[in-house]
């Protein structure tokens, strides 16, 4: 009896020994006609074997790539598409650079003192007023979900003071943020939501 670990690893085990044979096979081919023809048929077994992702976009190419790597690119065809060469198959995608932007206040999070940025270079006027008063608010929903206590709207303003480098003074006469209570309890309303449509599609999978 052979072994499976006895026989050569296979490039993409998701294709199975029997593909592998295959690919071996029809390298070894000696006319090109020949070959060409065993690779069409390859291809389609292989699309057969994942019917799920034929709508995924260049599936047919993802095919011949994965026929090249298998033959270890020794597979002399004409091939439909530029498949994959074999010194780019082990590089290593580009380092994505890491962003060292200092978060005065990580609560509020990088997007929000953008944002305070942006009203910051605005014109006066209703747009402006309206888009401090949303992110003063969100300002508030935020700091409420890092600290789920209470926080006063003195608070809020100051941070934002702070944030748009006094460019942004609100009055706290003028002013009147969302209460915390009804920030909390729209939180703990979607919270209690969530669950519950967890708990009911559980429930239904137990059916």
């Amino acid at each position: 009896m052979i072994y499976n670990t006895e026989l050569n690893r296979l490039a993409l085990p998701e294709y199975g020994r029997n593909i592998q044979n295959m690919v071996d096979y029809c390298t070894a081919i000696p006319k090109r006609e020949e070959r060409q023809r065993c690779a069409g048929t390859i291809i389609n077994i292989m699309g057969n074997m994942f019917p799920h992702l034929r709508d995924v976009n260049d599936f047919k190419h993802i095919l011949w790539d994965h026929l090249a790597i298998m033959a270890d690119f020794k597979l002399d065809i004409n091939y439909p598409y530029e498949v994959i060469k074999k010194e780019n198959l082990y590089s290593k995608p580009p380092r994505i650079p890491y962003s060292n932007a200092r978060i005065r206040y990580k609560h509020y999070g990088r997007t929000l003192e953008l944002m305070i940025k942006k009203a910051n270079e605005m014109e006066a006027g209703g747009e402006r007023d309206q888009l401090i008063k949303l992110l003063a608010n969100q300002m508030k929903r935020a700091f409420l979900s890092w600290n789920k206590e209470s926080v006063d709207d003195r608070k809020i303003f100051k941070d934002l003071d702070e944030l748009s480098q006094g460019k942004i003074v609100l009055n706290e006469a003028e002013y009147k943020l969302t209460e915390s209570r009804d920030i909390l309890a729209k939180s703990n309303n979607t919270g209690n939501n969530n669950n519950t449509s967890g708990k009911k599609n559980h429930s239904r999978k137990n059916r």
